[in-house]
């Protein structure tokens, strides 16, 4: 058994019918919107911006989200036994994270910041398609990922560690963490800070060599194809050439029969 299935972030399996993997790709950035807004929703809620109405309507479109994905999905997959089983998470979320009892939860508080989990789980099942894009030197979408990284990363640090005031320190702080300048101005001093900032480092450095990468074989692809091009033309004026020469024999040889006739 595969680690996505145990974790509950399996999607759907690449054996799967067509109808269902054409489904999941429509779902994979809808999903990636909503795991963004769960990190936006949590900074609002921590700082006081995003009134108590609001909020509990974004919980419930959350979970929506979640059980829409999940519905059609299983609806669309030939085993739907395989599927659900290796999407555990998926239903844990519809299960435990069901709006309605978070007003009788009395750690309410703590289970909305749980839902960070859930950031992780939704790019970790994303992983795929992510390492898909990449190897096909998309160096836009690196980009957007590595934004993306930079701007979720300013947030969290932002509201888990005190000596990080601002979101705008926490995305400078996140910026120059992810590409190892580490200019030491804005630092965490806190244990959930520096936990966090572990894995900051660690995603940067994987992140920021895939971007190098991809900004190299952008370059060279760039390259590779103008010689392909080249000699893709090369090709067709020696075919051209060797038709005329082919040509040219032939009116010989037909002057030359003739002559001697």
């Amino acid at each position: 058994m595969k680690a996505i299935h145990l974790l509950g972030i399996a999607g759907v399996d690449e054996h799967e019918r067509a109808d269902a993997k054409r489904w999941a790709r429509h779902f994979e950035w809808p999903m990636v919107a909503v795991a963004l807004w769960i990190v936006v929703q949590w900074y609002l809620e921590e700082t006081g911006v995003l009134s108590h109405a609001v909020a509990r309507v974004a919980d419930w479109l959350v979970w929506f989200a979640f059980l829409l994905e999940t519905l059609v999905l299983a609806s669309q997959v030939g085993n739907r036994r395989a599927y659900l089983f290796g999407n555990w998470l998926n239903l844990l979320i519809i299960t435990a994270g069901f709006p309605f009892f978070w007003q009788f939860a009395p750690l309410i508080g703590l289970l909305r910041s749980v839902r960070l989990v859930l950031v992780l789980a939704l790019l970790l099942r994303m992983s795929k398609s992510a390492r898909k894009l990449l190897s096909q030197h998309k160096l836009g979408t690196t980009l957007i990922v590595a934004f993306f990284t930079m701007v979720l990363s300013g947030i969290i640090i932002s509201r888990i560690d005190p000596s990080i005031g601002t979101v705008w320190d926490g995305m400078w702080w996140a910026w120059v963490t992810m590409a190892t300048v580490g200019y030491g101005d804005v630092v965490p001093h806190s244990g959930a800070g520096r936990l966090f900032a572990s894995l900051v480092v660690l995603f940067g450095v994987v992140l920021i060599s895939l971007l190098t990468a991809n900004l190299a074989a952008f370059f060279i692809g760039s390259e590779v194809e103008k010689v392909e091009q080249e000699e893709k033309e090369a090709d067709r004026l020696l075919k051209d050439i060797a038709l005329r020469l082919e040509r040219v024999e032939r009116l010989l040889e037909e002057q030359r029969s003739s002559r001697k006739d």
